[in-house]
């Protein structure tokens, strides 16, 4: 089972503008620029640190998930959305990673599946070449047969409490689950 978020590297972007922005503040503050200056230099901050807040409450929101059955993407701040893609459907697995992106082990990993339009694209991961095997790997376990029985229902109560507790399904989610389970007994 592999769970991820983001590369470290999607939160990049928002804090070298933010640094960047905040040594700008100090320059103009201990340079004595005009007062009116103030407002802007304020305004560009309070932007910037609104850019990083809103990055990383998406880095932290941000889930890829693959079982022994499916691959799973959640994504939401306040909204969630999510999308399952069963092992048995995927016909594809890549992943692209430029030279820099090699060098500090980001990338993205690429996925088709059939019923869907094209490839979906799972940007900015850690590792994703382990992800890519892991994935392979499941998918042929899956396909020799490995994962085609069940585990038992305590077991898979089990599984959905570890998913719970890790953010993945909500609590609402996992109650309906345990209850559709214990309905099975």
């Amino acid at each position: 089972m592999v769970e991820a978020r983001p590369h470290w590297w999607y939160l990049a972007g928002p804090v070298t503008v933010l640094a960047v922005v905040i040594a700008g503040a100090i320059t103009a503050l201990a340079e004595h620029v005009p007062g009116w200056v103030d407002w802007p230099i304020l305004a560009v901050l309070a932007v910037a640190a609104l850019w990083l807040v809103g990055r990383y409450l998406r880095w932290v929101t941000t889930r890829l998930v693959v079982t022994s059955n499916r691959i799973v993407d959640r994504r939401g701040i306040l909204g969630r959305a999510a999308r399952e893609i069963p092992l048995s459907a995927v016909s594809d697995i890549g992943y692209h990673q430029t030279i820099f992106e090699r060098i500090i082990g980001a990338g993205d990993v690429l996925i088709e599946s059939a019923g869907r339009d094209g490839q979906e694209v799972f940007p900015a991961l850690p590792r994703p070449a382990a992800i890519h095997n892991e994935i392979y790997g499941c998918m042929q376990r899956y396909r020799a047969g490995y994962a085609t029985a069940p585990p038992s229902i305590p077991e898979q109560i089990d599984q959905l409490d570890q998913l719970r507790r890790r953010g993945v399904i909500s609590e609402a989610e996992f109650a309906a689950k345990k209850a559709d389970l214990l309905d099975r007994l």
